[in-house]
């Protein structure tokens, strides 16, 4: 059975800010991949599932938002907790310093493609922000990894015809277990597409994101409490989806609730690699209206 966990702070945010957000009126737009502008996540697949967000635990949320709207292009929107809109996704911040960073983690990093690497990292080592490696990657295009505040890291692949300044392509999960059987997991629960991604063969794709699987030879630590505290799928009709992985044997200790102010669904679980997700109904409409107001 997987093992279940709630962000109880994560959640006391959203229901506090409730009354603050009473009314407010959205439409949700759907937009095509992988081009969707800022705050807009993408439709969803067969089953009505796409990608939602990736949550934060930062010590600087101001320096975090700064670097997400500064270097790749985001859109800061008001929220119950600290967000950046980029296509196909949500960044948020915790104001919480992090147990550790993201290597050493169930997440390990997540990716962003940008239209040149080089003239990137120009930018981004003139900011004083380190730049962890650079090397060729698949197909010889020029990749890097870097290192934000607080551990957490980015990998950049260069694809030159990209008109956005920068679009999220893929998150990183390592397992000490079978990273194929937990892919396979994910392909069957949540419709997605399973791939080889260049020379990692255990990938998935849902609309707006690719999750790629990796074996780790040493032990792993639970991605909550991290820097990168959680991930998220956007789902619609979520109660019901919730339901339907309950009767397969997934218990959540944060089932399915409704917050009324916000009109958003969620539920929080663990899956076998340690690593929190959380589901969410309507994040993005909510998000987008918001960020149409700013």
């Amino acid at each position: 059975m997987i093992s279940i966990g709630r962000t109880a702070n994560y959640t006391r945010r959203l229901a506090g800010a409730a009354l603050a957000w009473a009314g407010l009126v959205v439409a949700l737009a759907m937009a095509s991949l992988p081009a969707v502008g800022a705050a807009q996540l993408a439709p969803g697949n067969a089953e009505g599932v796409s990608w939602g967000h990736i949550h934060m635990n930062v010590s600087d949320v101001e320096e975090h938002v700064r670097i997400w709207v500064e270097h790749f292009g985001g859109t800061r929107i008001d929220f119950p907790v600290a967000t950046v809109a980029l296509p196909n996704t949500l960044l948020m911040f915790n104001d919480q310093a992090p147990t550790g960073g993201t290597r050493g983690s169930s997440i390990d990093h997540f990716g962003f493609s940008v239209p040149d690497v080089a003239a990137f990292l120009e930018r981004w080592r003139a900011d004083g922000l380190e730049v962890e490696s650079e090397f060729q990657g698949f197909g010889d295009l020029p990749q890097a990894y870097l290192g934000l505040p607080d551990g957490i890291r980015v990998e950049l692949e260069e694809v030159p015809s990209l008109s956005e300044p920068a679009v999220p392509y893929h998150v990183h999960l390592y397992t000490d277990a079978d990273p194929e059987a937990l892919r396979d997991w994910f392909v069957e629960r949540f419709s997605m597409e399973p791939r080889e991604r260049g020379f990692n063969p255990h990938t998935a794709d849902v609309p707006g994101m690719n999750v790629s699987f990796s074996p780790s030879q040493e032990p792993l630590a639970p991605s909550r409490g991290r820097a990168v505290d959680h991930i998220g799928f956007e789902i619609e009709h979520l109660e019901a989806f919730v339901s339907s992985l309950q009767a397969a044997g997934i218990a959540f200790d944060a089932e399915y609730r409704f917050i009324e102010g916000l009109g958003i669904g969620l539920a929080f679980f663990t899956d076998a690699s340690g690593t929190y997700w959380e589901l969410t109904e309507r994040l993005g409409s909510l998000a987008e209206g918001q960020a149409g107001q700013n």
